[in-house]
């Protein structure tokens, strides 16, 4: 493997065209001259190459190394920010900007982790991950070659770049506090006394408020205590995992276990592969307890002001049901309120007002056993649609699913086995299984997934047929990328199969999608085609509105035109502002499934302590 004089170029005359798949043809390679190839060299070759170039800090050679087609997501490591440049002039250019800045240094193989992957028969690459230095921290990264065409008279492949990440991973003398607690505690006595005192914040104010105790704010405050930063927890419900344990009944978790980990506390090996929520709300409240997170219950924040200089914010917390007031003056504000921050997205339509039964949205719905013997229509056919439905049919409720909009369906039997090789039982660690997952930048994501997609459709045709036939309407995700866009865009739009669909397929669940909603009548829904549906209670699984809605319901009208999008991809393919900049200094909105909690809690409270300890000053690579 060597430097070649020319770089790759699939698209005409340099111009870069959308994101494509590095399929052997198109790079020009017999699939034959793959098979034998000492992975572990040619990644140990082309990582000393590389950093060499990076020491030298030639830019002009290090693109040499990468596919003109290629990806560089960078994680805080480079940018301060999260960041994928596509094609070789958008990484010359950030490479210009930051390679010097950023002190790149020690590069270092993860021999263990070099692998030769043949995905699909006509894609090859070799996968490595790598350690690295920036000048603030120590860095991880996953890069991912594909073999070009030898040069001249040699018949050696050439491997170039086609995807590489650079992650933040800790600030150089600031380690978290991890590890077995090796001094002595005091006696319990003592200790109680004291930990009431911390949790009372009778010393001193917190470093940072955290709104909301589900996931994401717990996971948070573990991080922020691991690297020295005093957080409260702000919860409004009366335990630990209410936001789980008050939602209905059949909810359960449909991403397995392996997913689902989430910082410093994996689940027992004993747990279920997918875990229902009942089950959820009790291991965050103990999740909580074992970490000693400070958290109150039973509290709201009702007021938050910034310091226009300062930037630091007076918080002042209601507390308890005679609403003791308290205030605390904190250096960051972080809001982890979940997908519109919880507060439900009811459409409205002429007549609700004069129907004679029962409208509610899923939040409030708790069990299908109080609609026995009524007629029960959901509106919404995607995840909580579906398992609402479900719940009424195993109570033997009278239920109609009206779908609104096409909605992608897959098995989780068919479908997690072939997207969730990195999170499975016999998967790699789940810190390594992390970094791999993020190595795939969005944009590739969208151009490779249809392959699995249609693969799982393949696997799920009875399914498929069946939905079909029964009139379900079905999508297949922007450029049949399936759900990861959909999730990307809009938080919703799909379901992963887990029963329902059988019972749609069988007629048990009924099915309403031929016509739009024109009004409530006092006795039902008259839809637009002029036909009616006799209802007693209609739950409306629509979901949830805006995130910053919530916040600005907190902060005041005069945030709402400072904040950013909070949730869908910006022009790169990232997640417009969850776990970086919203708008506003020193304020924070964090969100997503369990994984992300666990991912991305680390690289936000990574931010917050680079800004405490003065590492950083907020300023983020914004070309």
């Amino acid at each position: 493997m060597g430097i070649s004089e020319r770089s790759q170029n699939p698209t005409p005359n340099g111009v870069l065209c959308e994101p494509s798949l590095p399929t052997l043809d198109k790079l020009g390679v017999e699939t034959s001259s793959v098979k034998a190839i000492n992975a572990r060299k040619v990644a140990s070759l082309w990582l000393q190459t590389f950093a060499h170039c990076v020491s030298s800090a030639n830019v002009q050679d290090i693109l040499t190394l990468f596919l003109h087609d290629s990806f560089w997501r960078d994680i805080l490591a480079l940018t301060w920010d999260f960041r994928t440049f596509h094609g070789s002039p958008k990484i010359e250019e950030f490479l210009m900007d930051r390679l010097v800045l950023s002190g790149a240094s020690s590069f270092r193989l993860n021999e263990d982790r070099v692998e030769l992957e043949r995905p699909y028969p006509d894609i090859a690459w070799i996968q490595a991950l790598f350690t690295f230095e920036t000048a603030v921290g120590l860095a991880s990264g996953v890069f991912r070659l594909v073999p070009t065409p030898p040069l001249g008279a040699s018949n050696q492949l050439i491997w170039k770049a086609h995807i590489m990440l650079t992650n933040l991973e800790d600030l150089k003398g600031y380690p978290e506090h991890v590890g077995i607690l090796r001094e002595p505690r005091p006696n319990h006595g003592k200790w109680l006394a004291q930990r009431q005192r911390d949790m009372e914040f009778v010393d001193q104010d917190p470093a940072v408020i955290i709104v909301g105790g589900g996931q994401n704010g717990l996971g948070m405050a573990a991080r922020l205590k691991y690297l020295g930063i005093n957080a409260l927890v702000v919860e409004k419900c009366p335990r630990i995992g209410d936001n789980w344990r008050t939602r209905y009944e059949a909810l359960c978790l449909h991403d397995p276990i392996w997913y689902d980990h989430l910082p410093y506390m994996k689940f027992p090996e004993t747990w279920p592969v997918f875990t229902p929520a009942i089950k959820l709300a009790d291991w965050l409240e103990a999740y909580a307890h074992s970490l000693e997170l400070d958290v109150w219950t039973s509290s709201n924040v009702v007021r938050a002001v910034q310091d226009d200089v300062t930037k630091r914010w007076t918080v002042t917390i209601e507390r308890g049901e005679v609403r003791l007031e308290r205030t605390f003056k904190v250096d960051h504000l972080i809001f982890a309120l979940g997908f519109g921050g919880g507060l439900p997205r009811m459409p409205d339509y002429p007549g609700m007002d004069e129907f004679q039964g029962t409208i509610i949205h899923s939040t409030q719905h708790k069990t299908a056993q109080n609609n026995i013997g009524k007629k029960v229509v959901v509106i919404g056919s995607c995840t909580s649609g579906h398992d609402i439905c479900s719940d009424h049919v195993d109570h033997g409720v009278d239920v109609t699913m009206f779908q609104r909009s096409p909605t992608y369906v897959m098995s989780t039997k068919e479908g997690w086995p072939r997207l969730m090789t990195l999170y499975s039982e016999n998967g790699p660690p789940t810190d390594i299984a992390d970094r791999i997952d993020a190595s795939f930048p969005n944009a590739f994501l969208k151009v490779l997934h249809p392959r699995a997609v249609k693969e799982i459709a393949d696997a799920d045709r009875e399914m498929i047929d069946g939905l079909t036939k029964r009139g379900f309407k079905l999508n297949w995700g922007e450029n049949g990328s399936g759900a990861i866009y959909l999730a990307w865009t809009k938080a919703g739009g799909y379901y992963y199969d887990v029963g329902a669909s059988q019972m749609i397929i069988d007629g048990r669940i009924k099915l309403k999608n031929d016509s739009l909603i024109e009004r409530f009548t006092k006795t039902g829904i008259k839809f637009e085609d002029g036909s009616e549906l006799k209802c007693d209670v209609v739950i409306f699984a629509t979901g949830f509105g805006d995130e910053r809605d919530a916040v600005i319901k907190v902060l005041g009208s005069d945030f709402a035109e400072k904040l950013k999008p909070l949730w869908g991809l910006d022009d790169e393919g990232e997640i417009r502002g969850a776990w970086r900049d919203i708008g506003v200094p020193h304020l924070w909105y964090m969100i997503g499934n369990l994984m992300f909690c666990r991912f991305h809690s680390k690289h936000m409270a990574l931010q917050i302590k680079a800004i405490q300890e003065g590492i950083w000053d907020g300023t983020r690579y914004s070309t």
